[in-house]
Formats: structure tokens, sequence, C-alpha cells
């Protein structure tokens, strides 16, 4: 059965950078779109950014647009989001959505795997 396993968190200080990673297993290749979304405490769960894994097209939120970077690496089966200049306000849960529709602001439900996610915790 196909998963995706969500890694790379911790407790950082602001103004550090976090790479954080998303290995599908389980997948035979990786299609349409894969997506980070994240969830603060009390708050609904936020998409952040996607990658078409069948090309190279990316897509962000525009509160995240210049800070965060998603990326992918086919051959490791992976999605990667590079999180720089981390503010306290980028605490919060972060997931891996696996193969779901490349828009802007898709909802987590349209994806069809989800990780457990990382806790990133900004120290300011």
């Amino acid at each position: 059965q196909a998963r995706v396993a969500e890694s790379g968190g911790g407790s950082v200080q602001a103004g550090e950078s976090l790479r954080l990673s998303c290995v599908g297993h389980g997948y035979t290749r990786m299609t349409e779109c894969w997506a980070w979304f994240r969830q603060a405490p009390g708050q609904e769960r936020a998409w952040l950014a996607s990658i078409y894994t069948e090309g190279s097209t990316t897509y962000y939120d525009s509160s995240v647009k210049g800070r965060f970077t998603i990326s992918q690496d086919k051959s490791k089966n992976t999605v990667y989001l590079d999180i720089n200049t981390l503010r306290s306000e980028d605490t919060a849960m972060y997931y891996c959505a696996a193969v779901g529709p490349c828009a802007r602001h898709p909802t987590w439900l349209e994806f069809d795997g989800w990780g457990q996610g990382t806790q990133v915790t900004v120290n300011s």
C-alpha cells in the first residue's frame, strides 16, 4: 500500500532554515501534483505549495512565495520543502500530500495520500 512519510522538522531559532522531506513509499512513479500543507493549533490545514511531478511547474501560496521552495527528486520518490528565514508564525505540523490536482489552493481532501506530518517549532 502506497504511503508518504515526512521528516526534517524540529525546534529551531527564528531566522534559521529547514529542509523538509516527503518520501513516497510504494509509488511506482510520482504523478500529478504533490503538495505541502501545514496546520497550526486551532487552525485549519492550509495549502503552501505544489509541484507537478511529471514536469517542474511549481505553485505557491502568496504568503510563502519567495521564502519557501518546493522541489523534487524523482529518482528517490521524494519531494522537498525548503523554508528560509523561519518565523514564529511558521510553527505548525507540516504535511505532505501525494497525487492531487495541480492548482493553487487545493484542499487536502483532493489528494490520495497523506503522511503523519513533521512538527516545526520556531523559537523567537
